[in-house]
């Protein structure tokens, strides 16, 4: 995002086994923060009413460990045989991470105009996603980003097995971010100052995450600026 991540990859010799970890870790955490993820795990999370922090962590640590999944299967060729998806792959694989945004949160409205979010509403107890639904999110939503991370560690580190170790630490740690990062916002819709605006905060987040992953999905197409 920005060039930070190749600032990130940067502080690696491409050879030290312990900066090679160090800038996997970090570029883990930073990857948790696009801004696809965060329009992703605020649908994930604000869907979730009356579940608090615990519930949002299984939800978190489940899109966590699908996306940490599919970055580590499309970005270990990449890393051992520099195999990239063509060009159109990917594009399409972005395409589809804006069109995952627009459902959830086509998905977070329709659960508001159902008065999911009104406290006097029987919506309100009933479980909004389960933690497989949000690994199958993770799973379609790692697709879009492997590439990129994978040329990162390719374009850094000369030996194989080092690349592949760190490719491992960058998808636990890509987790481990989406799961505190989740959890934080499950936790802060939960606190009942927070529960007596959702009426009004829900329709402003859902839309933002519409208009951002259409943004996303005609930017992967061509069709917009595109700056991720």
């Amino acid at each position: 995002m920005f060039g930070l991540d190749d600032v990130i990859a940067n502080l690696s010799d491409g050879s030290t086994f312990g900066i090679v970890m160090v800038v996997a870790v970090l570029l883990g955490l930073r990857h948790a923060t696009d801004p696809d993820h965060l329009a992703a795990v605020t649908a994930v999370a604000a869907g979730s009413r009356d579940q608090g922090a615990r519930q949002s962590a299984r939800l978190g640590l489940a899109w966590g460990g699908g996306h940490a999944l599919t970055l580590f299967a499309f970005g270990l060729p990449i890393v051992l045989f520099a195999a990239f998806l063509p060009g159109i792959v990917q594009r399409g694989a972005e395409a589809l991470v804006g069109l995952m945004i627009i459902a959830l949160a086509v998905w977070l409205l329709a659960r508001w105009r159902r008065g999911h979010f009104d406290p006097a509403s029987d919506e309100g107890g009933r479980a909004a996603r389960t933690p497989r639904q949000a690994f199958g999110v993770g799973l379609l939503h790692g697709i879009g980003g492997s590439a990129g991370v994978g040329a990162i560690l390719l374009a850094t580190i000369d030996n194989r097995a080092l690349a592949v170790g760190g490719l491992v630490v960058l998808a636990a740690f890509t987790a481990l971010s989406m799961t505190v990062l989740t959890t934080g916002f499950g936790a802060a819709l939960a606190r009942r100052r927070v529960q007596r605006s959702l009426t009004r905060v829900i329709p402003v987040l859902g839309v933002a995450s519409l208009a951002f992953g259409a943004w996303y999905a005609l930017g992967a197409l061509e069709l917009a600026p595109y700056y991720f």
